[in-house]
C-alpha cells in the first residue's frame, strides 16, 4: 500500500491534489493511504511521519514553518521518501531541490503535472508485486512492503508495513524465498533473516539498522558480504 502525505495549508489545493491521485491511482489499480497535513509544524509533530510515507506533497509557502524547512527535517531522518514541492510560486525552485525533490510543482498546473510526477515516482520505485501462498491465505504484496523475512520453526514469517506492521507466515524455506526475491533487492544478512535493502538505514558493528527502529544481528561470517553488497545497492539508486 502507497502511504502518501498532502501537507498544504490551503484546503482548495489539499482537496485538488488529493483528487488528482484518487483518479491517477485508481485508473492504475494501485492501492494507497492518503493523509492530510495543514501546516509543517502538524507534519512533523509525529515522529513516524519522518519515515511512514513514500510520498509527500509539500506546499513551500506556509505559515510559520515553511514546506522547504520542513522538507529539510524530515530528511535529517529518512532519505528514500519521494518529495514533490508544490507552490504558486516560482522563485523557490532552487531552494527546493536542495532537499532533494523529484519534482517541483507549480499550482496552476497540477492537473498536467500530478500523474506525470507519479509517472516518474512509480517507474523509481519500480514497484513491484509478488504472491504467496500463506497459511492465512494467498496474498499478493507489494515488494516494497516488505521489511524482512524471518526463519522460525519450519516456517517463514514475513513483517511487512501496510496499514499497520502486518505478519504472514509461510512454510517455505527462506532459500527459495531469497530466489523468488532474488531481483528485488533483499539482502540474506544471516541464516535466519533475508532483509529489503530499500528499509535498511546502515549497516554497522555487525547489525543492520532498519527505518522501523528494529536492529537485527549479522555474524561475522556474512558481514564483509552483506556491507559490500549493501554499500553497492545504495550507490546504484
Amino acid at each position: 500500500m502507497l502511504q502518501i502525505a498532502i501537507c498544504d495549508d490551503e484546503c482548495f489545493y489539499r482537496e485538488k491534489i488529493q483528487k488528482l491521485l484518487v483518479a491517477y491511482l485508481e485508473s492504475h489499480q494501485l492501492t494507497y493511504n492518503i493523509c492530510f497535513f495543514t501546516s509543517g509544524e502538524e507534519f512533523l509533530s509525529q515522529n513516524e511521519n519522518h519515515v511512514k510515507y513514500h510520498i509527500v506533497f509539500m506546499d513551500i509557502s506556509m505559515n510559520e514553518l515553511s514546506g522547504i524547512e520542513t522538507a529539510m527535517r524530515m530528511r535529517a531522518f529518512h532519505s528514500d521518501t519521494f518529495l514533490v514541492f508544490v507552490t504558486a510560486f516560482i522563485d523557490y525552485a532552487l531552494e527546493g531541490y536542495k532537499a532533494n525533490a523529484i519534482r517541483y510543482i507549480m499550482k496552476d498546473t497540477l492537473d498536467a503535472a500530478v500523474g506525470e510526477c507519479m509517472d516518474a515516482i512509480l517507474q523509481k520505485m519500480r514497484i513491484a508485486q509478488v504472491v504467496f501462498p500463506f497459511t492465512e491465505g494467498e496474498r499478493k504484496l507489494y515488494t516494497d512492503n516488505i521489511l524482512y523475512i524471518e526463519s522460525s520453526k519450519h516456517k517463514s514469517i514475513f513483517h511487512c508495513m501496510e496499514t499497520d506492521l502486518t505478519h504472514y507466515q509461510i512454510y517455505t524455506k527462506l532459500d527459495a524465498i531469497e530466489r523468488t526475491l532474488s531481483d528485488y533487492g533483499f539482502l540474506r544478512i544471516h541464516k535466519s533473516y533475508l532483509v529489503n535493502m530499500k528499509h535498511i538505514c546502515k549497516i554497522n558493528h555487525y547489525i543492520a539498522y532498519l527505518d522501523i527502529g528494529l536492529e537485527l544481528p549479522i555474524p561475522r561470517s556474512r558481514f564483509r558480504t552483506a556491507k559490500e553488497t549493501y554499500v553497492t545497492y545504495k550507490g546504484a539508486l
